[in-house]
């Protein structure tokens, strides 16, 4: 992997971006001090540290001081690289070790997650409501799947009416386990707009969660196995309906398999295919057919930007101007991160509250019943700290979408 830190001028535009330098108001906090943190580690000038692990992790992995810098550091890849050599040098927390080691193995996972399930079912509603994880009280976070959504569905699913191609779904961990009405929705209209489904069983984490926390040789069966599931000619596209999964896909399956010696043309080919559902429907509206009136649906809604989507895809806002039963109001940072950030909003709290605050005020204050994000982290950061009386209520695009087609 080409190393660019060199490359930094210290100019200071990726600190107009950084989300959590906005907050912190640090200049130790800023993607200019990190990259010349790692030069001076690279060059034998600044040892590892415990210090030094919190102020390279202290960062969202959004990928905006990389998308806008002038100079072509590619902050993210060396921020990646930082991380695994400062957690091989000073360990890492237990409950962090735990994910990498469950995102490993697809039937770790699955285990895991039906042991959750069965705990959400059982925990008494005091407790639920007394713990946090992060910001957000147990009791907030979503209730699991009642079976893995890959489980409940054929391998592929034929269109509705005239066939015009044939998709391959990447479903990533959270719609499998979490929001299987996203995964519903998502085939439902790929079906409506004619196109053959193929959700492959075997497909498993994007392991972008494990390389952001230094399981680089863990990811690396991940990221075998989806390439040789996802690799197909006879496709149109590959879609993601998680922006991070998306990101994984396009950028860190080519430039991991590099880094593997493997076969990184086959991850090239993935990587050309592979787009954000919403602009795939987007692309596709005109074989939808949507309600000009339906009293059942909400149609005043406003939308959170996830961070990955702003800077790998093209946001759904323009899907939403471009229905006109749709009431769309953009908040004034819809925009701006919402300090999900992955595991973030989890090992710094703190920040993590004055992101989301800011958003859920705004959020409100558009007087929208649908809060619309594609990200189901910003989702869970952002819906777990809504208040109890707050009449927001959170979703993808995709459901909201099916939710106005004509029946």
């Amino acid at each position: 992997m080409q190393n660019t830190t060199g490359n930094c001028g210290k100019c200071g535009i990726c600190l107009t971006v950084c989300p959590v330098f906005k907050v912190l108001k640090e200049e130790q906090a800023s993607p200019r001090a990190r990259v010349q943190l790692i030069r001076a580690y690279e060059d034998k000038k600044l040892p590892s540290s415990p210090l030094l692990k919190e102020l390279i992790s202290k960062c969202v992995m959004c990928g905006s001081c990389a998308a806008i810098c002038p100079s072509g550091v590619d902050h993210n890849s060396k921020f990646m690289e930082m991380r695994s050599e400062l957690i091989a040098a000073e360990g890492d927390r237990v409950e962090i070790r735990g994910l990498v080691y469950l995102l490993a193995k697809e039937q770790r996972l699955r285990l895991s997650m039906g042991m959750a399930r069965m705990g959400q079912a059982v925990l008494p509603d005091f407790l639920a409501k007394k713990y946090k994880l992060g910001n957000i009280a147990v009791t907030n976070y979503p209730k699991l799947n009642k079976k893995p959504f890959r489980s409940t569905i054929p391998e592929e699913i034929a269109p509705e009416g005239e066939e015009r191609g044939t998709v391959l779904y990447f479903t990533g961990c959270a719609t499998n386990y979490i929001f299987d009405q996203t995964g519903f929705a998502t085939i439902s209209l790929l079906s409506k707009m004619g196109y053959r489904v193929i959700t492959p069983k075997k497909q498993c984490c994007c392991s972008i969660p494990m390389l952001y926390h230094g399981g680089v040789k863990e990811a690396q069966a991940n990221i075998q196995n989806n390439v040789a599931c996802f690799d197909r000619e006879s496709i149109d596209a590959i879609l993601v309906d998680c922006p991070t999964c998306g990101s994984a896909l396009k950028k860190e399956f080519p430039a991991m398999m590099r880094k593997f010696g493997l076969d990184a043309e086959a991850a090239d080919r993935i990587a050309a295919k592979t787009q954000d559902l919403m602009s795939f429907v987007y692309a596709n509206l005109e074989h939808l057919n949507f309600e000009e009136t339906n009293p059942a649906c909400e149609k005043n809604v406003t939308y959170h930007l996830p961070c990955h989507l702003k800077n790998s895809f093209v946001s759904a806002e323009r899907l939403l101007d471009a229905i006109p039963a749709i009431e769309y109001t953009p908040a004034a940072n819809g925009a701006d991160c919402c300090g999900g950030g992955g595991t973030f909003f989890y090992e710094y709290p703190d920040v993590s509250k004055k992101m989301a605050s800011t958003k859920i005020e705004s959020a409100r204050e558009t007087g929208a019943a649908l809060w619309l994000t594609d990200c189901p982290v910003c989702r869970i950061n952002l819906e777990g700290q809504l208040d109890d009386d707050d009449t927001l209520t959170m979703m993808h695009p995709a459901v909201y979408l099916l939710s106005l087609l004509q029946k």
